[in-house]
């Protein structure tokens, strides 16, 4: 292999360097964007149900059915958001999607209670969201559980008998007590944003070297193909690193996050992560040779697999089994579990050996072949 002429990447640097400042546009989607899209994801995006909507209709209306709804109203899941007297109104409600269940209490409700009996009580649950009615039945199943169990407590109590002993679950969570999603969102949404702004910005810069004719020009000098993918690839370097910064700053301040691992291992991980995203870039716009291809495949390249692939939102593991064959080549995969162990976790390098593996080899392997497909002719 060759030595590296630095005078020379030097001078591609500074060249690539005055065409960003130049192009203030290309600067703005690299500062600007990474702050919009944290701001939309850790407001907008939530993983938690809070408040389902719910109209009730007590046709009881007795002590029994009043001291149920309080589990309902004491509850931060539920909103009773109205109260209903027929079946039309429910569907209305429900149709025009004010709410999304209902709650039914029949006219013998107390009644059966009193008798020893089992009360029946119905639920209509809007199942066109399936997500979101799926983890309201399980809200009602739990608050209906607890119920029964106070409810049994209760009458044992008053007959003077000795109430049943019942499983007492001791649940202790580690990592996120507080089961926060954004602490589980905001590493993602930095993994994803890395990865699209770096293969994005430099998707164009050999692409824009051939539209603008300047590539010719290149080509005559001295300047090898190594030193001229490596001259460009070090200001967006600089950038998506500042962008990693900026990232976490807003993780730890603006959303509460917490970092528990090691910034030096992150640095080096970020580093090799960015590298491999960056020398894609590069690649794809030497294939593309137009701006416009290349920032095409680039945007499909990175967005829909860091989104949908990489463990970002939906779990791997209830994916089908072919795809989740197709997430081991996805570099977002790996990179969204390191930053995920570092900030909750406090990993290290011994815990996330496998995934500093692959972004090496993620590293060499895009590097490699944005330098080996490069060739100084015009044809």
């Amino acid at each position: 292999m060759t030595r590296l002429n630095l005078r020379r990447v030097r001078a591609v640097a500074g060249k690539e360097f005055i065409q960003i400042r130049r192009d203030p546009r290309s600067l703005a989607l690299a500062l600007a964007i990474p702050v919009f899209l944290l701001l939309v994801f850790g407001y907008g995006l939530s993983l938690d149900i809070d408040h389902v909507r719910t109209v009730v209709w007590d046709q009881d209306r007795s002590q029994f059915s009043r001291d149920f709804l309080l589990n309902f109203k004491n509850s931060k899941y539920f909103q009773i958001v109205a109260y209903a007297d027929n079946y039309r109104e429910i569907e209305h409600l429900i149709d025009t999607g004010k709410v999304l269940m209902a709650l039914i209490i029949p006219k013998d409700f107390s009644h059966y209670l009193r008798s020893g009996k089992a009360a029946p009580l119905q639920l209509l649950v809007d199942g066109s969201d399936a997500n979101t009615a799926t983890i309201a039945m399980g809200y009602v199943r739990s608050v209906v559980a607890s119920y029964n169990v106070n409810l049994l407590s209760n009458t044992f109590a008053r007959k003077g008998y000795a109430v049943p002993k019942t499983l007492d679950a001791r649940l202790r969570v580690w990592f996120n007590m507080g089961l926060t999603s954004t602490w589980f969102i905001i590493p993602g949404v930095i993994a994803m944003i890395i990865m699209i702004i770096a293969a994005l910005l430099t998707s164009i810069t050999v692409a824009r070297e051939w539209e603008r004719g300047t590539m010719e020009q290149l080509i005559s000098t001295p300047v090898k193909a190594q030193e001229l993918i490596i001259g460009k690839f070090i200001p967006y370097f600089a950038i998506g690193f500042f962008d990693l910064l900026v990232g976490v700053v807003m993780a730890r301040l603006l959303f509460g996050v917490p970092f528990r691992g090691s910034y030096l291992l992150l640095a080096f991980l970020s580093m090799l992560f960015l590298t491999g995203a960056l020398s894609q870039g590069i690649w794809i716009s030497v294939i593309a040779r137009t701006q416009l291809m290349a920032s095409q495949l680039a945007a499909l390249s990175t967005m829909m697999p860091a989104v949908i692939l990489s463990g970002f939102i939906y779990p791997i593991f209830n994916m089908p089994q072919v795809l989740q064959v197709v997430t081991y080549f996805i570099p977002a995969r790996y990179y969204i579990v390191v930053l995920r162990e570092l900030f909750l976790k406090a990993g290290t390098l011994d815990s996330m050996w496998d995934e500093a593996l692959f972004l090496f080899l993620f590293a060499l392997m895009m590097l490699t072949f944005a330098v080996m497909r490069f060739r100084k002719k015009v044809a």
